[in-house]
């Protein structure tokens, strides 16, 4: 059995991957329900995030498995951009287990070219990355604004977006930044966490430490 699971908790190791300002740090609040990822504007390019980090909570009967209350134990790491993953991850501990979701971040209204961070994930997680993955495009209410629905937007939505969103398993979930996230999108983002996660048996990929990038 995974050592993660037990009769009466799940827990899922959650990596989250992004540029400078996508947001990773608020999804990682959404994710845990607080504020504990620090989160706010760079300085000439600089992000927020520096280091890797990893925080976790409890969520008391969360969902239900074989007709038992079941908790939720997610443990969400937010990793700095422009840095080896390998040796980051390696500090954290997430393995031997691994990680069991992976979140892609990106702005909406900045969809630059991000798709390095695949390059990343197939480095660190192999090739079956793409059915552990989902991809989160944050600062959703400027789509709102601009009169654009979600699937207008994909469909005009760069090459290497629209194509990342269709090759991920766990789809896409759209965030709206004009919200408070921790109560009000956290429950969307985690439902849609453990149900990739389930849809994998809640296997996790091993995190190639040794390679470097």
């Amino acid at each position: 059995m995974d050592p993660g699971i037990n009769e009466h908790r799940l827990a899922l190791n959650v990596l989250l991957l992004g540029d400078r300002q996508s947001g990773r740090s608020s999804v990682g609040n959404a994710l845990i329900g607080g504020h504990e990822f620090h989160t706010g504007p760079s300085f000439s390019g600089v992000s927020v995030t520096t280091e890797c980090r990893i925080l976790s909570r409890t969520f008391p009967r969360y969902f239900r498995r074989q007709g038992a209350e079941s908790d939720l134990l997610l443990r969400v790491v937010d990793t700095p951009p422009g840095m080896p993953l390998p040796q980051m991850l390696q500090k954290v501990k997430l393995h031997p287990e691994g990680v069991h979701v992976l979140v892609f971040v990106v702005r909406a209204d900045l969809p630059h070219d991000n798709t390095h961070l695949q390059h990343h994930a197939q480095s660190v997680l192999g090739p079956e990355w793409r059915h552990h993955s989902l991809l989160v495009l944050t600062h959703a209410d400027q789509l709102e604004e601009a009169g654009l629905s979600p699937p207008i937007y994909l469909s005009q939505a760069p090459d290497w977006l629209r194509a990342l969103a269709e090759e991920l398993r766990g789809g896409v979930c759209f965030l709206d930044n004009s919200c408070d996230w921790p109560s009000i999108r956290g429950r969307v983002l985690r439902d849609r966490v453990l149900h990739l996660s389930a849809g994998n048996h809640h296997r996790a990929l091993s995190v190639r430490t040794e390679v470097s990038l």
